[in-house]
């Protein structure tokens, strides 16, 4: 295993840092027993990140995971910072709430679907498997291949179409997240979309309820990343097994509305599900005014546009602005050093404090970790799979034990999907 993702800056840090007792504690360590405890760790734990985004060009030859690519998270990178486990997120945007729109968003499920089974049965079955079932992990795990798992994220494809959530359980769907941006027929979202009203149905539609329960007879995590406060508590209630948030992180550090406060977190637990902490730094860090207004001037001098701009252009304009994109790229990432210095961005220590905010509420078999890689997440320490190694080291800084630092990597997640498993067994007798 490569040993040297581990980055300067880290192990700088490391000389100033102190070991806290966020976790269960132990007497200070130097850096060298730090590094090496992290290190054995690391490779014994079964390492999974709950949510990875994929592009609709993943598994072609411009975008081959097998041999290395510009994501945050192809399997070159996973081996590199020995991360097992890769949810693949079936990403679909919410459109319109149409037959059309429906279809097309099945269709674009579909391209994302087949891309991940492209990748793991044709393009390198070598060096990784899908994973259907938490004994899927551990015998995967133990040959020493990674694998990839797969989540939906926005149960827009569903549409009205109740069936598909048993399609899409067939395809290897093992989460599907309620909503994303903007609300749909299942449920309301945290961000309405431009002209929605705050909250459409109340929190989950009727239609929303049929899906959870079907949801839980099949072995479906319910994800509530992304949805409403009345969403998540309504899914609570209703669902017989334990829920997901597979890429949030917590109010009480970063006040942002994509985040779970401290009664949500509390619900959670009494449901028996996890939280898994995001990577992105808009999560993880609440930017002063400042920045914000500042940031927004650079990407207006340069002409970069928000994402229902891209959305709105034909297939020939997109190619044109990504194209004068790359030629404005070096002056843009120069502006940001620039205001990155002036205002400091979230660190992998941010992360973890986030860690620390739900262990220290809700307890350690509640937390686990769900980047958010190629959908914005990435942050100095942990900016892709390779340097996941970081994160351990600093759980361990911390003062977490061994135990608690392969719950969060993976066991957490593991012991709730195992639950999820049973109450579907249970459903369909």
């Amino acid at each position: 295993m490569n040993r040297s993702l581990f980055s300067l800056a880290m192990v700088l840090m490391a000389l100033v840092v102190p070991l806290t007792a966020c976790g269960s504690g132990e007497d200070t360590l130097s850096e060298e027993e730090i590094l090496a405890k992290a290190e054995a760790i690391h490779h014994a734990a079964i390492v999974m990140d709950t949510h990875i985004d994929i592009g609709g060009n993943y598994g072609t030859p411009e975008v081959d995971p097998c041999v290395g690519t510009s994501s945050r998270v192809d399997l070159p990178k996973m081996e590199a910072g020995d991360m097992d486990v890769a949810f693949l997120a079936v990403y679909v945007g919410q459109g319109p709430r149409t037959d059309e729109g429906h279809a097309a968003a099945k269709a674009s499920a579909m391209n994302k679907f087949n891309a991940i089974h492209r990748v793991a049965e044709e393009m390198c079955p070598e060096k990784v498997e899908i994973a259907y079932t938490p004994d899927d992990v551990e015998r995967i795990h133990a040959s020493g291949k990674r694998m990839f798992a797969i989540g939906i994220e926005n149960g827009y494809p569903v549409g009205h179409d109740l069936s598909l959530v048993e399609e899409y359980y067939n395809l290897g769907a093992r989460y599907i997240t309620l909503t994303h941006n903007g609300h749909n027929d299942i449920a309301d979202s945290t961000n309405p979309r431009g002209g929605q009203p705050e909250e459409e149905h109340g929190g989950l539609s009727e239609f929303g309820r049929e899906v959870v329960k079907e949801m839980n007879r099949l072995g479906i995590f319910v994800d509530v990343s992304h949805a409403s406060y009345n969403t998540m508590m309504q899914a609570i209630e209703l669902s017989k097994a334990p829920i997901m948030a597979s890429h949030s992180g917590v109010s009480g550090i970063a006040d942002v509305s994509r985040n779970l406060n401290d009664a949500q977190l509390l619900a959670l637990k009494e449901n028996g599900g996890v939280i898994q902490i995001v990577a992105l730094g808009g999560f993880l860090q609440v930017d002063p005014p400042e920045r914000r207004e500042a940031m927004a001037a650079v990407r207006q001098e340069l002409g970069m546009a928000d994402r229902s701009t891209l959305r709105g252009m034909s297939e020939q304009e997109r190619a044109a602005y990504q194209a004068r994109m790359q030629e404005v790229m070096p002056q843009y990432e120069s502006r940001m050093a620039e205001l990155d210095e002036e205002y400091p961005r979230p660190t992998v220590q941010t992360m973890v404090d986030h860690i620390d905010y739900a262990v220290n509420l809700i307890g350690i078999d509640h937390v686990g970790i769900g980047t958010d890689f190629d959908g914005g997440g990435g942050v100095p320490g942990f900016n892709d799979a390779s340097e996941a190694m970081n994160v351990t080291v600093e759980l361990v800084r911390r003062g977490y034990s061994e135990e608690e630092i392969m719950k969060i990597w993976g066991g957490n997640l593991l012991r709730a999907w195992r639950e999820v498993e049973r109450v579907a067994a249970e459903i369909q007798g």
